[in-house]
């Protein structure tokens, strides 16, 4: 089991900025929520290059500041997400894409039955721990 992704322990990485900072790549956060639920997905970050893929193709495109490569969500599972609207906040130093999925969820994890969840955000804090949501 690996604690972070599937514990009740907070384990909270407040270096994740620094980490994306040290790499010197130009990117831009992005919040990705459901266009009809208005539910949030993900939170991930795009480059020139992620943005204009997903302008040309229709389908969400990010950055991976961990592997430093295009990543074209779902490309290898299947779960794509089909982009509604790409919306930028007033500074202009955020993203927000309005997507419908396709396929059954987001998030790289799975849950008890073997399924990909529709969200990342799916344990709530309570106490200093974490559990999970319905």
């Amino acid at each position: 089991m690996n604690e972070i992704e599937e514990g009740s322990e907070l384990r909270l990485d407040f270096t994740k900025l620094q980490k994306v900072a040290k790499t010197g790549l130009p990117v831009l956060p992005v919040v990705v929520q459901d266009a009809d639920s208005r539910e949030v997905l993900v939170v991930a970050y795009a480059n020139r290059e992620a943005l204009e893929h997903s302008l040309k193709t229709g389908v969400a495109t990010f950055w991976s500041t961990s592997r430093n490569e295009l990543w074209v969500k779902g490309a290898t599972s299947g779960d794509t997400l089909a982009l509604v609207d790409v919306r930028v906040n007033c500074e202009q130093n955020s993203l927000l894409y309005l997507v419908r999925m396709v396929g059954g969820g987001v998030c790289h994890t799975r849950d008890a039955a073997g399924k990909t969840r529709r969200t990342c955000y799916y344990r709530s804090l309570k106490d200093g721990k974490l559990s999970f949501t319905a």
